[in-house]
């Protein structure tokens, strides 16, 4: 079983507080992504878990085993990190192999689970070479296959593709999904880059500042983000944010712009301050979705498959995912619609989701 518990979780150095107490259960076989802003905690956290950093405190549990005190070697993962870490010196063949060396497997046994791993991953053809003879994405893969031979409980990812160019991404990205399909073994993937955790993740663990802000599958955060700063992270264009104040069931924005809150869930009692979450790509032009409301175009720009409007609502710039065709002109005013249920509520003075 390759299940993982944190409890209690929390990282210090000195009065440096990095990871502040996290609770998770990761269950056999899920894939999870960690996710956050740079300094949340998410790389320091997986560390942990493979031994290469201390606990301040709380535990750590690997199929009902606590490790806290376990070496690396006997944790019974293996990780693969964002530079590769393969032995320039060594052939692909030989970096595939050096762990299985080193536990003493038998020959037979180390060609047949390298010639697997190399199949798996399409790099065969690569088992002569050395890692300075390779691409990114041919090191990358190595680096996977070097993690694969040695059949863990657990996988460790800690941002495997930052490296890579935006087109390999999208194909290793591909290649780590298939893979956990084919292996379905546990699997705790670090990265800052919310696509590849939507992409990817069974569930994923949003963090900032050291602590735990949401845990859900990509369309749970997508959806119901918690407060708004999940809603701001998850999603490209971000979130839109419109301050207002409940009005007899319209949120009233500084401008005099009035959103009709009578089908909007959760909707608070009239003198309350909201933020309204919107998604750019619920934005469509016209009325009669719901809600509908007027901006003032500042920017446009098209992206071929579709165009990004930027307009302004009083001192609110906000952003719409249109179709290719709809490029309004700058400066004109245009009417816009939202349909209740895309519409997220938020208090004004906590943050957090009004449910």
């Amino acid at each position: 079983m390759g299940s993982v518990s944190f409890r209690k979780l929390s990282k210090s150095y000195g009065t440096l507080d990095i990871v502040k107490g996290i609770d998770l259960e990761v269950q056999d076989g899920e894939f999870v992504v960690l996710v956050g802003p740079s300094g949340c905690g998410k790389s320091t956290t997986l560390r942990m878990l493979a031994g290469l950093e201390s606990i301040s405190s709380g535990e750590i549990r690997i199929a009902d085993q606590v490790v806290n005190k376990l070496q690396p070697r006997e944790r019974d993962i293996a990780m693969v990190f964002q530079d590769y870490a393969l032995y320039p010196h060594k052939t692909v063949r030989e970096n595939l192999g050096f762990s299985l060396k080193v536990r003493g497997a038998a020959k037979d046994e180390s060609i047949r689970l390298i010639e697997e791993a190399a199949a798996m991953l399409g790099i065969e053809h690569l088992l002569d070479r050395r890692p300075g003879q390779l691409s990114g994405g041919q090191r990358q893969r190595v680096a996977m296959g070097r993690a694969i031979v040695r059949r863990p409980q657990v996988f460790l990812f800690d941002e495997p593709l930052s490296n890579l160019d935006a087109q390999l991404r999208g194909q290793v990205r591909a290649e780590i999904k298939k893979l956990h399909q084919q292996l379905k073994t546990t699997i705790i993937y670090v990265t800052h880059d919310q696509v590849e955790a939507m992409t990817l993740a069974d569930r994923i663990v949003i963090l900032r500042g050291g602590i735990i802000e949401q845990v859900g599958t990509p369309d749970e955060v997508y959806n119901s983000p918690a407060n708004v700063f999940v809603g701001g992270f998850v999603g490209a264009p971000a979130m839109n944010f419109v301050r207002g104040r409940v009005e007899d069931g319209h949120a009233v924005c500084g401008d005099g712009t009035s959103f009709d809150l009578a089908r909007v869930a959760g909707a608070p009692a009239t003198g309350e301050d909201v933020i309204l979450g919107l998604r750019p790509e619920h934005i469509r032009p016209g009325s009669g979705a719901g809600i509908d409301f007027t901006g003032t175009v500042q920017v446009v720009e098209p992206l071929g498959a579709d165009t990004l409007v930027h307009f302004s609502i009083g001192k609110a710039v906000l952003t719409a995912r249109l179709e290719p065709q709809n490029q309004p002109a700058l400066g004109t005013r245009i009417p816009l619609t939202i349909a209740p249920h895309n519409v997220s509520l938020f208090d004004a003075q906590t943050e957090r989701a009004h449910r």
